[in-house]
């Protein structure tokens, strides 16, 4: 029982001190801002190019790092990028593979146009501000 006791105040000792997964909201505004001051061109997500981004409760952008592509759709709740993560699933094209190209992070959502490098990633993800 004392061992039970050890473990669970550890457990809730984590938890308090940031041990468990961030739920950062980010916004399009602030992510948009830092992408601009790191170099690249933000782009608006065209109502033709993809209905997905376009429903996208906390709105959507494009940028073209390093010759790649992505949209990043954000939700305004977790719950809303399940739901855009979820639409990307249902409506791909079958000769897509999207674990290769679809990433998410809290509540946004990234969609590369081809397999993105580490740099990228790095770049658009350190992007993604609140």
């Amino acid at each position: 029982m004392k061992r039970f006791a050890v473990i669970a105040a550890l457990a809730l000792t984590a938890a308090a001190c940031g041990g468990g997964k961030s739920t950062t909201i980010y916004t399009k505004p602030a992510t948009s801002a830092c992408l601009t001051k790191a170099g690249l061109k933000v782009l608006p997500v065209s109502n033709a190019s993809d209905f997905v981004a376009n429903s996208a409760t906390g709105g959507a952008l494009r940028v073209k790092p390093h010759g790649n592509e992505v949209t990043v759709s954000f939700g305004l709740t977790l719950e809303d990028a399940n739901n855009i993560d979820q639409a990307y699933e249902r409506f791909h094209a079958a000769n897509v593979g999207l674990p290769d190209v679809l990433k998410t992070q809290n509540n946004a959502v990234m969609l590369w146009h081809v397999h993105p490098s580490d740099a990228d990633i790095a770049l658009v993800t350190g992007c993604l501000k609140g």
